[in-house]
């Protein structure tokens, strides 16, 4: 099996892939968007709301903030996640640019 060479590709494209990865789950985008229209932290309420085991919904929230896209705080016996302002601007300005490079087809196929 070959190596996967991310060396020779930028920082950007690299990092753009990377978050692309964690987001890559319908489980994920869920979580995402809950945590976006609550706009506030979650601590706790997302078995009810996906109807997901907690130990699933642990690891997509681990694969999150692994990429950085939310953070978690600990509130007592909870763990509270809510976006990551940096890194969500980031995902939003790099998806954006990488959109807005295409200028309409050529007729090439």
């Amino acid at each position: 099996m070959g190596i996967t060479k991310t060396e020779i590709f930028s920082e950007e494209q690299n990092r753009l892939a990377l978050l692309l990865k964690a987001i890559a789950h319908p489980a994920r985008i869920a979580i995402l968007q809950h945590i976006i229209a609550a706009n506030a932290c979650i601590c706790g309420d997302l078995v009810d709301e996906l109807g997901l085991a907690q130990a699933t919904i642990s690891q997509h929230l681990k694969e999150l903030k692994n990429a950085g896209i939310i953070q978690g705080t600990i509130e007592g016996v909870k763990v509270c996640y809510c976006i990551e302002p940096k890194t969500w601007s980031l995902l939003q300005a790099q998806l954006g640019n990488f959109f807005a490079a295409y200028k309409g087809s050529t007729g090439c196929c």
